[in-house]
């Protein structure tokens, strides 16, 4: 079953070495594990539902505590504290785009906000509860899950847009087609989670972003219904397809989604190359992307995210055999790790391959070969797990994540670590805190930063220090000009950056198009703009 106040299926964990919680130790100090608060006491705190009976809405305490949070860390920490504010009155299960309809006129009837739902996965606080004083309904699209059709002539495949990563995989490989968008989120994400907050999958250097995949589809809103047909391409005024993107909820339900899928690949491959410091690395990588060959994937870490995965990944007598070969080859203290993907036919894949690898080492990189990019490959949707184990050690992960053009990238990457790091010294407390480019772009790269630290065991203290930090790291994203968001989408958590990017003129257009559709401001109040900054 999956876990109620943590990453994936509670029967999987994904163990720790002891010399990774040294490392840690030394780097933080020792923890302290503390007791989380129990389902029964988080169950016991639901308060009695504002909603009206009906046959589609579950108003269930155990149903309600399941969709109250996201995978935030404020969520993690609302959850296992047992600190929620706010759960919704009632969580519904529609099975079709009429049933959707339907409960959107009933919500006009009774009052209601609504909540999109799809997988839970949101790192922003897409699906909170925002308390706004009227009963709040949260809309699960689980049911709607199934493959609609498929066109083999265009490629195209439409979907309920509640289906999940694996199951949308599975039904298109039995037609022997694929997607390909692979976010970290994979196993329990929705395609139309995916669409509504802009998701970037780890190959969409090959397959594209999700802009690139959602060809059309079907929008439920206050207002009526929105089809959004199908074309190749289109000159004929802006497009709305684009309106649904990124849309977060404030102008309704996508209930189905068609998207642009691909033959399955004959082959795949990924290698690992190792540079002696990042100027090295990322002038390489740069060049790769500029390139544009027909890889897969970039992903390029940064010298302390090297050490780190080298340190956590276990068979420690390899590691120090790879470790002294680096080291012969002038890759010691500052090494980098790239890890390179294609998949395709084996021409192309072989071809790519062969040509990345050529100005890799152009750049002095070390290729090492294909063992370290097919054990990360296994590992992709696992390594997330990590977060559980830690936790249990007493330590909490984060991440933040943007994007910048190329003159910003190093400045941003530096940047983002010092404010994580200054805004824990305003605690007495340190951070350990590591970055790698996750997508790169012929124009720049996403820069993704994890941050690991102890946890205070006190709820307070630990929102408190994870406020500081957000806000530090997210004044700085501004500052040095780069996107509050790449792939995590805005919600509540990054709302407040958005004016920014927007200009005070965009975000009034923004709020216009929303006022259009939703004209009783019921769809997720309090994200993507105007939040109510809140503890809850």
């Amino acid at each position: 079953m999956r876990r109620w106040n943590g990453w994936g299926d509670d029967t999987y964990s994904l163990p720790v070495q002891p010399q990774a919680l040294k490392f840690l130790q030394q780097r933080l100090g020792e923890a302290a594990p503390f007791s989380d608060a129990s389902w029964e006491q988080v169950c016991a705190q639901v308060p009695l539902s504002r909603l009206p009976a009906h046959p589609l809405i579950d108003t269930s305490a155990a149903t309600r505590v399941r969709h109250s949070r996201g995978q935030s860390l404020p969520d993690w920490l609302a959850l296992r504290y047992g600190r929620i504010a706010h759960f919704p009155d009632g969580v519904a299960f529609p099975e079709s785009s009429a049933d959707v309809r339907n409960l959107l006129a009933w919500a006009k009837q009774h009052g209601v906000a609504l909540i999109p739902y799809g997988g839970g996965t949101s790192v922003a606080g897409h699906i909170n509860v925002v308390d706004s004083g009227q009963p709040v309904l949260t809309v699960s699209l689980q049911r709607m899950c199934q493959l609609i059709s498929l066109d083999r002539q265009s490629q195209l495949a439409s979907f309920g847009a509640g289906v999940f990563g694996p199951d949308l995989e599975a039904q298109l490989r039995a037609h022997a087609y694929t997607l390909g968008h692979f976010p970290q989120s994979f196993e329990y994400s929705t395609l139309g989670g995916w669409v509504v907050t802009r998701s970037s999958g780890q190959q969409s250097l090959r397959y594209g972003r999700i802009e690139q995949l959602f060809a059309g589809g079907r929008l439920e809103t206050p207002a009526g219904s929105l089809q959004l047909p199908t074309f190749p391409a289109s000159a004929a005024g802006p497009d709305l397809r684009e309106w649904v993107l990124g849309s977060e909820g404030r102008l309704g339900i996508l209930t189905e989604a068609t998207i642009r899928i691909s033959p399955l690949p004959q082959q795949e491959a990924f290698h690992a190359v190792f540079f002696p410091d990042w100027e090295q690395a990322q002038a390489a990588v740069q060049q790769i992307a500029q390139s544009k060959l027909p890889l897969s994937m970039l992903r390029l870490s940064n010298a302390t995210e090297t050490l780190t995965s080298l340190t956590l990944a276990g068979h420690a007598s390899l590691i120090r055999w790879l470790e002294r070969y680096l080291s012969l080859r002038n890759c010691k203290e500052q090494k980098c790790l790239l890890l390179i993907g294609a998949s395709g036919s084996r021409a192309q894949v072989s071809t790519a391959i062969r040509a990345a690898l050529a100005i890799a080492g152009s750049h002095r990189g070390v290729h090492i070969g294909k063992t370290m990019g097919e054990k990360w490959k296994q590992g992709r949707f696992r390594n997330v797990y990590l977060r559980n184990t830690l936790w249990q050690h007493g330590y909490a992960i984060d991440t933040v994540e943007t994007a910048c053009d190329w003159p910003k990238v190093r400045a941003m990457m530096q940047g983002v670590e010092l404010a994580a790091q200054q805004s824990f010294a305003e605690f007495g407390e340190q951070v350990h805190t590591y970055t790698h480019l996750s997508h790169l772009y012929a124009q720049g790269a996403s820069v993704y930063t994890t941050f690991v630290f102890r946890l205070s065991g006190d709820y307070d203290t630990d929102l408190a220090r994870w406020t500081r930090l957000k806000a530090r790291v997210s004044e700085t994203i501004v500052r040095l000009g780069g996107t509050i968001s790449h792939q995590h989408g805005v919600g509540r958590d990054h709302a407040p950056y958005l004016q920014a990017e927007k200009g005070e003129l965009g975000l009034s257009a923004l709020r216009a198009m929303a006022h259009h559709f939703d004209p009783e401001q019921r769809m997720n109040p309090g994200k993507l703009f105007d939040a109510v900054q809140d503890a809850s």
